[in-house]
């Protein structure tokens, strides 16, 4: 990673929403993903403690200066679970007026999970990219968990991947808007392209380490070394 780029894996119930079990037993991981020049920074899937997550970039010196929604699911961008609401893009935006970026295919999604307008989201489509400052980041999209999620490229080196690819695992295919067929593609087609020495950093904290490399989950991640749509169907049940 060079120098320039500022990279932060927060924890829930770790580095933030530290007394909300909810928060602690769902390991949602929130990224800040930056530029150190700059002293400014992107948050990728901001839920649980909106003032927490902004106390660490004021601790950090970083500037926010707009969202990346992976998908639309509570967990990751506040909103209804099982009856429980959770705080997220809506908390954010009474906070701070910056961009959130979401697919297109997953913006009413977003917007019935949070209450936020079509006038509140930038909607994007696959290779369209943001900057962090000076640092590029590409929005790969990524469908299988829901029709728009996506992951970020950061600077060609890094791999924010939400709940689509985690380490040693994927994302679930079997909640509303989610598509087996179309999760073959997009691990074994999409990401299997990247390099392997980007670094994967995972949606959630459910292996025994928390970052993995995209070459390591080529060889070691089962859902990425199935050869066949067929395989891969009796895999998923």
């Amino acid at each position: 990673m060079t120098e320039r780029v500022y990279i932060k894996q927060l924890l829930a119930g770790r580095d933030f929403a530290r007394r909300d079990a909810v928060a602690a037993q769902m390991v949602n991981f929130v990224y800040l993903i930056g530029d150190r020049e700059a002293r400014e920074c992107l948050l990728v899937d901001p839920a649980w403690d909106v003032k927490g997550i902004l106390d660490v970039c004021a601790r950090d010196e970083m500037r926010v200066t707009g969202v990346l929604a992976t998908h639309y699911h509570p967990d990751h961008i506040g909103g209804d679970l099982f009856g429980r609401a959770i705080e997220g893009l809506a908390a954010l935006k009474e906070l701070l007026d910056v961009p959130v970026h979401v697919n297109r295919a997953e913006a009413e999604g977003v917007r019935l999970m949070t209450g936020m307008t079509a006038g509140d989201l930038m909607l994007h489509d696959g290779g369209d990219e943001v900057l962090a400052g000076e640092v590029p980041v590409r929005l790969v999209h990524t469908p299988g968990h829901t029709p728009g999620s996506q992951c970020f490229l950061v600077s060609g080196q890094a791999l924010v991947s939400g709940d689509t690819l985690f380490v040693q695992g994927c994302g679930r295919v079997d909640l509303p808007g989610g598509d087996s067929d179309e999760m073959y593609r997009t691990l074994t087609q999409r990401l299997a392209k990247l390099p392997d020495d980007v670094l994967l950093l995972p949606g959630h904290d459910y292996a025994e380490n928390p970052t993995s490399t995209m070459g390591e989950q080529k060889q070691r991640n089962a859902c990425m070394r199935i050869s066949s749509i067929e395989d891969w169907r009796q895999f998923m049940g």
